[in-house]
């Protein structure tokens, strides 16, 4: 069991990129799938049926997928794959982060403000902090990360981070501990890195 009551027992199933040949456990992976009218469309949340494509969370192997022509091939069928399927992928992924943060706020595990925040790291009972990417840089270096990885995440905008409290905007955000957060943590992980801007550093280094 790990801190928060929760099992540490998960499915580690690997699957292989078909941009970078590597087979790694389905976490690390954005799953594709092949619509009925033949358009290759991202499966975040890995429901849609079919024979799943997998691309490495990383920008550079998703481009490369679509550049190289690969999910025909990965199909082996003619496919059509929108121009835009790296920023629909980015969307989707910071569309779930958002969602999650949120659930996790209205299970009381979430915080936002420097004050609360502040107060969560200091009884370490944060697993994660998260602060807006456009926040100013100052005012950011106040709070230090809880420490190990996936720690500590700048990958969401003031504007993003405020849909999750319902507010307008928010810099400072934290969560506790539990199975939820882990979710939000491999969730903001896979979001650093499609990404353009980088957010934040999934080793837990503030920098």
């Amino acid at each position: 069991m790990s801190r928060g009551g929760t099992d540490k027992t998960r499915d580690e199933q690997n699957r292989r990129c078909i941009a970078t040949g590597d087979a790694q456990p389905k976490r690390g992976l954005i799953r594709f799938a092949v619509s009925p009218d033949g358009i290759i469309v991202p499966d975040i949340l890995e429901k849609l049926p079919g024979r799943g494509i997998w691309v490495a969370a990383d920008r550079a192997a998703l481009e490369t997928a679509v550049k190289k022509q690969l999910f025909a091939r990965a199909a082996k069928m003619s496919v059509t794959t929108p121009e835009t399927l790296v920023q629909d992928v980015e969307a989707g992924l910071a569309k779930r982060l958002i969602d999650g943060i949120s659930m996790a706020r209205k299970a009381g595990r979430a915080v936002a403000g420097f004050e609360k925040v502040k107060d969560l790291l200091g009884k370490d009972e944060a697993r994660i902090l998260f602060q807006a990417s456009d926040g100013s840089a100052r005012g950011k270096t106040k709070l230090h990360a809880p420490g190990g990885r996936g720690s500590f995440f700048e990958v969401l905008t003031a504007s993003e981070l405020g849909l999750s409290f319902g507010r307008e905007r928010v810099i400072h955000a934290a969560l506790g501990f539990g199975g939820l957060t882990e979710r939000i943590r491999e969730d903001a992980i896979r979001l650093s890195g499609v990404r353009e801007f980088g957010g934040g550093d999934p080793t837990g280094k503030v920098k």
